[in-house]
């Protein structure tokens, strides 16, 4: 059975939810108005921080004895409630995958958030993206003209970007 590696689109969003960058890299997609991107930006952005927002925490084990409580029981501490990876920061929605294509979510330290539509079938979507944001941060974030926020309008970016994506195919 051959597995398709197709990478669909690329869009990036600022940390106030404001689209910096779109590229689609398949042929024969649906194309999408700049105001459809614009919106998808932002809905993703509210999305994401209303996921991150609510990601729940789970009950600890109970490890306390409170010298008030019956001989015998325990009580939960205070904080007895943590997130499921309590050393890594909540992150909201990282992937959303259906049976045409896979979304998933890159967000930096600073906010910035990366989407990549791939096919559900493409395997490791994670290097590519690192790639992919390493591609960003030499060529955009190092870039002397590069405004911060601004739109992406980096012709090195593009060509380095797609010329990786054909290679890797």
């Amino acid at each position: 059975m051959l597995h398709t590696q197709a990478v669909f689109s690329l869009i990036i969003i600022n940390k106030a939810g404001g689209l910096i960058y779109q590229r689609e890299f398949q042929a024969g997609l649906r194309k999408l108005s700049t105001n459809d991107y614009l919106v998808l930006a932002g809905t993703f952005h509210g999305v994401h921080a209303i996921t991150r927002s609510i990601t729940p925490k789970i009950p600890l084990a109970p490890t306390t004895n409170s010298p008030a409580a019956s001989p015998g029981t325990s009580t939960p501490a205070a904080s007895s409630y943590s997130y499921p990876n309590p050393g890594a920061s909540v992150s909201g929605l990282d992937y959303l995958e259906s049976d045409k294509f896979r979304l998933t979510c890159f967000q930096t330290l600073t906010g910035t958030k990366f989407l990549l539509f791939t096919d559900p079938m493409t395997g490791n979507v994670e290097t590519i993206i690192n790639k992919i944001y390493d591609l960003y941060a030499d060529y955009v974030m190092k870039n002397p003209f590069y405004q911060l926020e601004m739109p992406v309008r980096c012709e090195a970016f593009d060509r380095h970007l797609g010329a990786w994506l054909r290679g890797r195919t």
